[in-house]
């Protein structure tokens, strides 16, 4: 167990300073230069190389969650057991929370300065339209675990199956609302922000969380309901106990 918690708290930690760190590093690179589509795309991708690289590096180890969502839509369908959840979400956050601390070891002040990449959504997005995009986003990543994990899903193209999605999903979701997809990448960052002295707005990591936790929930159901066979039914008292190689997720 605690090799598997030490997997999610690395995996998190790496998908932050990678994934998140892409922001501060850009915009510091940058300077004064308008923040364009390749821009994006190059945060996206940063997103999606970390998350092929962690199912493959320890997918095999604790199933790379990497995002209390995924680990919330496995348990909630019974494909992981209740009582780690909370382990789990403890390793994903301190390790979100390491990554975004290791932005500013690399970056220095400037990567506050410049926001730390921490997910938030402008006056111009509602509450209801950011609920929305995190809500989409989420479920979109955590309905394509499920499909990778799948039986009889191909073997082996589940860490480019999830980064191919990551990436996607960043690109209509981040203008709204930054993309976090990822309870753990949306809290972490926003801590560190605050204890670096930077402004964090707390009243919107509760829309965050929500969107995101009840998306993994219900697309692990959804998935459920349209792929489950009789042969699923007939082997429905056996349930997987033990994190899958393929179960792996995460960020954003």
């Amino acid at each position: 167990m605690v090799q598997r918690l030490s997997a999610e708290a690395i995996g998190t930690a790496f998908l932050v300073f990678i994934g998140v760190g892409a922001v501060p590093a850009t915009l510091i690179v940058n300077g004064g230069a308008p923040f364009t589509m390749a821009d994006l795309g190059m945060i996206s991708f940063a997103f999606a190389t970390v998350v092929v690289a962690t199912v493959y590096a320890l997918g095999h180890v604790s199933g790379n969650h990497i995002n209390p969502a995924v680990t919330l839509g496995l348990a909630v369908t019974g494909k992981f057991p209740w009582s780690r959840v909370p382990a789990y979400w403890a390793a994903q956050v301190l390790g979100a929370i390491l990554g975004a601390g290791a932005i500013l070891g690399v970056l220095g002040p400037k990567a506050s300065e410049v926001g730390l990449g921490v997910a938030s959504y402008s006056a111009g997005v509602g509450t209801g339209q950011a609920f929305f995009a995190e809500f989409v986003g989420t479920f979109i990543l955590v309905f394509t675990v499920f499909g990778v994990i799948h039986r009889k899903a191909a073997a082996g193209f589940a860490g480019l199956a999830i980064g191919f999605v990551v990436f996607a999903a960043i690109i209509p979701v981040a203008p709204a609302t930054g993309a976090a997809i990822n309870p753990a990448r949306a809290f972490g960052p926003m801590l560190v922000q605050q204890l670096a002295g930077g402004t964090v707005t707390w009243s919107q990591l509760p829309v965050y969380l929500l969107a995101e936790l009840a998306a993994g929930a219900l697309a692990g159901l959804v998935y459920g309901a349209i792929s489950r066979t009789r042969a699923d039914r007939a082997g429905s008292a056996v349930e997987i106990q033990e994190p899958q190689p393929a179960a792996s997720t995460a960020h954003a």
